[in-house]
């Protein structure tokens, strides 16, 4: 198993580089989605929305990543009308546990490595398909990202592995 060092950061709410590099992360999760929609039902299947949330909290903090878990989804619907305004909370909420995970989980281990990312995947979109299940009442809806989502998670721990490791290097 790989594992990668990392100089992990926890920017504060007073620090100028949290927003820019959360806004870096927003445009992020705005185009991603945006070529995700190119393909069928590119969104369900692929969860671009959640992409660079991941990257951003575990590589900047908790901060960082909860600035882009709440922004990303609402600039997103505001632009493009997706994320749907009906579903924007359970988006929210998964997006928002994965900011405050993957930032713990980066702090508490100081390294990156896939089983770290899977683990961080896993429990967010456990955690979260839980809280969608009281928000929507509707079990079926509430675990779609484990029944079409399965590629978009394999790409959250992959590609954000990845990315991080690029990160790392600069």
């Amino acid at each position: 198993m790989q594992t990668t060092a990392v100089r992990l950061y926890s920017l504060e709410y007073k620090e100028a580089r949290t927003y820019l590099y959360a806004g870096l992360f927003v445009v992020g999760n705005i185009v991603l989605p945006q070529l995700c929609h190119l393909l069928p039902a590119g969104g369900p299947t692929w969860l671009p929305i959640y992409f660079f949330t991941l990257v951003g909290a575990y590589k900047y903090g908790w901060r960082t990543g909860l600035l882009t878990a709440v922004a990303s989804p609402v600039v997103n619907s505001l632009l493009f009308g997706m994320p749907a305004p009906a579903v924007l909370p359970a988006i929210l909420l998964k997006s928002c546990l994965l900011a405050l995970i993957a930032g713990w989980t980066a702090a508490r281990f100081r390294r990156a490595t896939l089983l770290l990312l899977a683990a961080t995947v896993v429990v967010y979109q456990l955690l979260g398909s839980l809280g969608e299940w009281a928000l929507v009442g509707d079990f079926h809806a509430a675990v779609q990202d484990f029944r079409v989502g399965l590629p978009g998670m394999a790409l959250q721990i992959f590609g954000g592995w990845a990315v991080l490791r690029y990160l790392l290097r600069r």
